[in-house]
């Protein structure tokens, strides 16, 4: 299994994905109260909307704890914002109908390309000692001889979602770097959940082989790893608008926490294995940190990328 290093990017063969190249740099913007639909806040000054990128069937029990906690330190009700997809998602920041999100780092890039005003606090971490950042893996069946992603052409290939950065931005970049145009040598399939791509790759019908995040790809047997690569750890961010008060409540709530905090904070849940599985800690970062997804959005010259 070869691990791809994706700092330097000079050199790339671009294939086109068949549509215009990614805007520039997002900027986070500062606070405009009166952009947002409730003086700041997404329904009312009692009220954060908290949203979730829909990666698995258990994406709100998963995050139920981290919401109560940015309860417990705002004094404010938080509601779940239920996305159908990451594309609702991104629709929802850009309208300004989530206060604080748990993000993938394209989802972000997308949604502040679009005009979304979100300010990065953290990135999470699911284990000590880990900095942010994650795998996409590529996967096979577990009893399939392909062995390297220049097998991928021709196949029928599990993404996840076209606004992913596990799922869909970092493979098609790898998949051009292996000389096979996403667009045309392969049949792309769409599992909309990394669980799902993993499902699908496993039985091996609809998808002969895919791509997922690695925290869900190491809960199945039935798939393989056959390359990965690191990518920007996802973050947590907060809505620009939000009124500078709360916006400190929550910088200071998020961006250096452990679980040990959220249990001592007698957040029921906290202390849990569904709760482990995807937040140990968080750990700074600011919107440069997200760079090296622009930098792949004008290698793949990606749809999602646009404003």
């Amino acid at each position: 299994m070869k691990l791809r290093a994706l700092s330097v990017l000079a050199g790339a063969a671009v294939l086109a994905l068949g549509l215009a190249a990614c805007s520039g740099s997002a900027e986070a913007t500062g606070s405009d109260a009166s952009s947002s639909p409730a003086g700041g806040f997404a329904v009312d000054e009692n009220t954060l909307v908290f949203g979730v990128v829909p990666d698995s069937v258990d994406t709100e029990t998963n995050y139920q704890p981290l919401m109560d906690y940015i309860s417990e330190i705002t004094g404010k009700t938080v509601e779940y914002h239920e996305s159908t997809d990451y594309a609702a998602l991104i629709e929802a920041a850009v309208a300004g109908k989530v206060d604080v999100a748990s993000f993938s780092g394209f989802t972000y890039v997308t949604a502040t390309n679009n005009g979304a005003k979100l300010t990065p606090i953290s990135s999470i971490v699911t284990e000590e000692g880990q900095e942010p950042g994650y795998y996409s893996q590529a996967i096979v069946p577990a009893d399939s001889d392909i062995s390297s992603i220049e097998d991928f052409k021709g196949k029928k290939v599990c993404f996840v979602d076209p606004s992913s950065t596990s799922g869909y931005l970092f493979p098609s970049y790898n998949l051009i770097e292996a000389g096979i145009d996403p667009k045309t040598d392969i049949t792309p399939v769409f599992a909309g959940k990394h669980d799902v791509s993993v499902q699908k790759v496993g039985e091996g019908v609809e998808c002969e082989v895919g791509f997922a995040e690695d925290s869900e790809v190491e809960k199945s047997d039935a798939v393989k790893v056959i390359d990965e690569t690191m990518v920007p750890g996802a973050p947590l961010v907060y809505s620009s608008t939000l009124p500078e008060d709360v916006a400190e409540e929550l910088i200071d709530g998020l961006s250096e926490i452990t679980i040990d905090d959220i249990i001592a904070a007698g957040i029921d849940g906290a202390d849990t294995e569904a709760f482990r599985s995807v937040f140990y800690a968080t750990k700074p970062v600011d919107d440069a940190y997200y760079d090296l997804i622009r930098d792949i959005c004008k290698e793949t010259e990606a749809e999602q990328c646009q404003a």
